[in-house]
């Protein structure tokens, strides 16, 4: 594959020494150290994939960075987000990466975006990059980045991260596949839990971010073999890496049309799922005989109601090693895939939903279920109503997170 950056940036007698090991290298040299000093690159996050990448890169000597965020450093980060620190926290997140950045390569020049990614903002910040890498963590963005890279005819160096697992591909659909061809539609939603549900050991978004660094580098020296048309998956308890081979589907609905045609669309809608904490997507009970928006309850307004002595019961949902952490007095606890299984069995006919875990759930009385921030006590209602419950289903808005902040400042958070 042909470099991606073809102008050439002098280098300082400085930037020479500092990038010494770059340029006795042939493969790089001292004509590749300028088309990296010449290149720019748009980072779509800074938090755990984002870390890495910004690091290295800046250290390689890419001479314009671009980071988009819009969120703020809190101490749950700092287990994998290594490019913040303590000092950190409470502060942009585009904030803490830059100073790191540049104290990393003072000759590098960092573009901030406070903002998140829309579909309304996506081709203006992508336009002016070489190349834009993924460190997101959620399908509606994931879908709209392929989008506008596929729309501008730019690479995209995706990652994903969960747990142990970690997969890696270049979706250019100039040379081969877009992340389309390979995933046409979305999951169901709830179905693949995010980082902050599932959590992730702090090492695997190095390992992902710093190989998509090096793709990103490939690109923009023309050298090697990119992962294009390729996706990798590494098990880090096995310690494995499986290459899958990925084809062009000839009726992908995005890069089997003309560029100009492709219309970037409502992703939220799309996937069923809010794309960052700060959006304005309304969830709805899918399922439910009519539809109806789900309804919430504040933290305050439930510690009102149960000082009062009303009959509410409280359905918590995380999995049994998170109620070690932290749990609410009198809650029942059923972990989501229970419901979700006993739900699947009721409506297949194969289990009466007495013989099942949702004979301890009382369909006469007002239940408000509650999971880590909202997202699972959502799915869970879901869940409820598709197994015939009628009853009132109230989701605890911003879960037993939000009880720690504004009720409980002693309960420990995670």
């Amino acid at each position: 594959m042909q470099a991606l950056v073809n102008e050439h940036s002098e280098l300082t007698h400085d930037e020479i020494r500092r990038y010494s090991r770059h340029l006795i290298m042939p493969e790089v040299g001292i004509e590749g150290q300028r088309k990296l000093k010449a290149a720019s690159v748009l980072l779509i996050g800074t938090g755990g994939l984002g870390s890495p990448l910004a690091l290295y890169l800046a250290a390689a000597g890419i001479g314009r960075i671009g980071l988009v965020d819009y969120d703020i450093v809190d101490e749950t980060n700092l287990q994998r987000q290594v490019i913040h620190g303590q000092d950190s926290v409470g502060h942009l997140k585009v904030d803490s990466a830059e100073a790191r950045m540049k104290q990393i390569n003072p000759y590098l020049r960092v573009d901030k975006y406070n903002e998140p990614l829309t579909s309304e903002n996506a081709l203006r910040l992508f336009e002016p990059y070489d190349v834009i890498i993924d460190g997101t963590d959620n399908f509606p963005t994931r879908y709209l980045v392929n989008d506008a890279c596929v729309k501008l005819g730019k690479p995209n160096v995706y990652g994903s991260i969960f747990r142990f697992e970690g997969q890696l591909s270049v979706f250019y659909a100039k040379e081969g596949p877009c992340y389309r061809c390979m995933f046409p539609t979305p999951p169901p939603p709830g179905l693949v839990p995010s980082c902050a549900e599932g959590g992730v050991l702090g090492i695997l978004p190095g390992t992902i971010g710093t190989l998509q660094a090096t793709e990103a580098i490939k690109l923009i020296l023309g050298i090697g073999e990119p992962m294009v048309g390729r996706m990798l998956l590494y098990d880090g308890l096995e310690m494995s890496f499986t290459t899958l081979k990925v084809r062009k589907n000839p009726n992908c609905p995005v890069c089997s049309i003309p560029a100009e045609a492709v219309t970037l669309i409502d992703y939220e809608q799309f996937c069923g799922m809010p794309a960052h904490d700060h959006s304005d997507y309304k969830a709805t009970v899918n399922g439910s005989s009519n539809g109806a928006t789900l309804s919430e309850i504040t933290v305050r307004d439930l510690k009102t109601r149960l000082d009062k002595g009303e009959n509410l019961l409280i359905l918590d949902v995380r999995d049994p090693h998170e109620w070690e952490i932290s749990a609410l007095e009198g809650s029942l606890r059923i972990p989501k895939p229970q419901i979700e299984a006993a739900k699947n069995d009721v409506l297949a006919g194969r289990k009466r939903r007495e013989d099942t875990v949702l004979a301890q759930i009382p369909s006469d009385r007002e239940i408000v279920v509650q999971c880590r921030s909202g997202k699972r006590s959502a799915d869970s209602i879901k869940f409820l109503r598709e197994a015939g419950y009628t009853n009132p289903l109230v989701n605890l808005a911003g879960g037993i997170l939000a009880w720690a902040d504004e009720i409980d400042p002693s309960m420990p958070k995670y």
